[in-house]
C-alpha cells in the first residue's frame, strides 16, 4: 500500500499518526522454516540482511505477513548510508557489516497471521493484532509508535527529524489494506536552499533537452562540494534550460572545480562524483556536462543525508542576486540529533 503526498496533517476522529521511517520498506513473509524479505520492487533482500532474518526466524509467529521497514539506528539516529552500504555482491561484505551495523526492522501493519487474511479488516483493527504479535518481541523487532492526537504527531514532525525521521504518517482508522493504491497520506519536510549549478544531465528522451541540474555548496575550506539534483521539469522548460545553459557550457572546465573528475572519471578526495555509476544506478546513464559555476538556483529540499540532498530537490527560480560564493552549508537548517532510544523509550 502506498502513500500520497499532503501538505499537512489532516483534522478529525478517522485518523491514526506514525511516525516516517526512512529506511527500505518491506513485506516480511514467514512460513514456519521459510521467510522472504520483499522490497517495494518485489525483490528479494533475504541475502543483505542475514542477521534481520535470523531474529525474524526467531521472533516472529509461525505464520505471518507484516509490512515494516528496515533501518539501522546509530546513537545520533538513523543512518540510511550505513543501510545502503548493505547492498553490496560481497557476501563477506554483507557479513561483517551485520555484525558491525546491525539493522532492526520497525513494522506499522499485519496483513496476515496464521491462516487469517487481514487486508479486508479496519486499520485500527489490523494495529490491535500487529501489537499482540509483537508483544512479547525485543530489539531489534519494534513495533512503531502511534496516535490518534493530531497535536503528539505535529511534535514528531517537529521532534523527530533529527533522528533521521522524514515525516509523518497518515492512516484512516477504519481503511483496509489496499495493495497499489495511495490511500496513506504522509508529510514531510520540506526547505529551501540556494545552490551552484555547476553542470547538468541530458534527458533520457535524447531530444536536446535538459534532465536535471547538478548541484554544489561551497564547504568550509572553500570547496565546491556535489549535494544532488535538481529535475521534474516540465517538457518546454526542459528545452528552455538547453537554450539556457548553452552559453555557460563555453569554456567550462577551464576553471572548473569538478575538472577532475570530468578528465579523471572518478571523485576526489573520496566524495562521489556527480557523473559516477553506483551499484544504486541500475545501469541509468549518468554522464554530465559541465557548465560553468555562475549560476545559482534556489531548490526545496526536504532534508540532508550527510552532506548532500537525502531526495531530489525542486526547482524553485533562478537568484541572479546572488553571488555562487555565497552558496554555502551555512543557509542549511541544522536540526539536532536525538537518541532513538530516548525519543521512543516507551514504544520501542
Amino acid at each position: 500500500m502506498l502513500a500520497k503526498r499532503v501538505s499537512e496533517l489532516p483534522v478529525g476522529e478517522d485518523w491514526l499518526f506514525e511516525p516516517k521511517w526512512d529506511g527500505f520498506r518491506a513485506l516480511i513473509f514467514r512460513d514456519r522454516d521459510e521467510l522472504l524479505i520483499q522490497s517495494r520492487d518485489e525483490k528479494p533482500l533475504n541475502r543483505y540482511f542475514p542477521d534481520v532474518v535470523e531474529t525474524l526466524l526467531a521472533q516472529l509467529p509461525q505464520r505471518c505477513v507484516l509490512d515494516g521497514e528496515i533501518v539501522i539506528a546509530t546513537g545520533s539516529g538513523l543512518d540510511f548510508d550505513a543501510l545502503q552500504l548493505r547492498v553490496h555482491p560481497a557476501a563477506s561484505r554483507i557479513k561483517m557489516l551485520a555484525q558491525t551495523t546491525p539493522a532492526s526492522v520497525v513494522f506499522f501493519d499485519l496483513l496476515a497471521v496464521g491462516n487469517r487474511d487481514l487486508r479486508a479488516d479496519p486499520f485500527e483493527v489490523r494495529r490491535r493484532e500487529l501489537e499482540a504479535v509483537l508483544a512479547s518481541t525485543t530489539a531489534p523487532v519494534h513495533l512503531t509508535p502511534a496516535t490518534k492526537d493530531a497535536s503528539v504527531a505535529k511534535d514528531w514532525f517537529r521532534r523527530f527529524e533529527g533522528a533521521g525521521l522524514d515525516g509523518v504518517m497518515a492512516k484512516l482508522r477504519h481503511g483496509t489494506y489496499e495493495p497499489d493504491k495511495r490511500v496513506m497520506l504522509k508529510v514531510k519536510h520540506e526547505r529551501d536552499c540556494d545552490c551552484v549549478v555547476a553542470g547538468f544531465r541530458w534527458h533520457k528522451k535524447a531530444d536536446g533537452s535538459i534532465g536535471s541540474l547538478l548541484l554544489g555548496l561551497y564547504n568550509d575550506a572553500g570547496a565546491l562540494q556535489h549535494v544532488g539534483v535538481c529535475a521534474s521539469f516540465t517538457a518546454q522548460k526542459r528545452l528552455e534550460l538547453a537554450e539556457f545553459l548553452a552559453p555557460y557550457r563555453e569554456n567550462a572546465l577551464a576553471e572548473h572545480p569538478w575538472r577532475g573528475w570530468a578528465e579523471a572519471g572518478a571523485g576526489e578526495d573520496g566524495q562521489r562524483m556527480p557523473g559516477g555509476k553506483s551499484r544504486w544506478s541500475s545501469g541509468k546513464d549518468l554522464s554530465w556536462e559541465p557548465v560553468r559555476p555562475e549560476l545559482v538556483v534556489e531548490v526545496a529540499y526536504e532534508h540532508m543525508q550527510g552532506d548532500r540532498f537525502r531526495h531530489m530537490s525542486q526547482f524553485r527560480r533562478w537568484r541572479f542576486d546572488k553571488k555562487p560564493t555565497d552558496c554555502t552549508y551555512a543557509q542549511l537548517e541544522v536540526v539536532p540529533p536525538q537518541e532513538l532510544m530516548d525519543i521512543f523509550s516507551t514504544a520501542l
